[in-house]
């Protein structure tokens, strides 16, 4: 069988891909890897992306979310109005639906290779020692 290993990207579905390009850049340093014509763009995350695709059709996301990793927890989602839900991430749906949850990087299992940490001009970014705990217990750190 096949292992999993990780996420090579997400499909967010918005009805309009240079609205969302516009709104979530107003949240978040982001670099654009590419376009598709009108219909879908690609947001980088290092060794990873996010797509942002036209033609939502459903109804907003109740439970269904997905989770985006940040340098540091700004307080930018407040500042800008966004009904935030939780308190040790950042919870919020956007204009389409889409129910998003930012965490923060240093709290998290979740880690980037030196090499990308580097690319993307995190050196400095480090684990909290919870977090270092629960990687060590799996065999994930050193």
């Amino acid at each position: 069988m096949a292992r999993l290993v990780g996420i090579n990207h997400v499909a967010l579905e918005v009805d309009d891909v240079d609205a969302a390009l516009t709104w979530y850049g107003r949240f978040f340093e982001f670099e654009l890897r590419g376009r598709a014509g009108a219909q879908m763009a690609f947001i980088d995350m290092g060794d990873q992306f996010i797509a942002i695709a036209a033609g939502r059709s459903q109804a907003p996301d109740e439970a269904r979310h997905f989770g985006l990793v940040v340098d540091d927890m700004d307080e930018a989602l407040r500042r800008e109005g966004v009904e935030v839900r939780s308190s040790r991430s950042l919870d919020f749906r956007d204009p389409w639906g889409n129910n998003v949850q930012v965490v923060d990087y240093r709290e998290i299992q979740f880690t980037k290779a030196p090499a990308v940490l580097h690319g993307m001009g995190l050196d400095e970014l480090s684990k909290s020692k919870r977090a270092l705990t629960e990687l060590r217990d799996k065999g994930l750190a050193g």
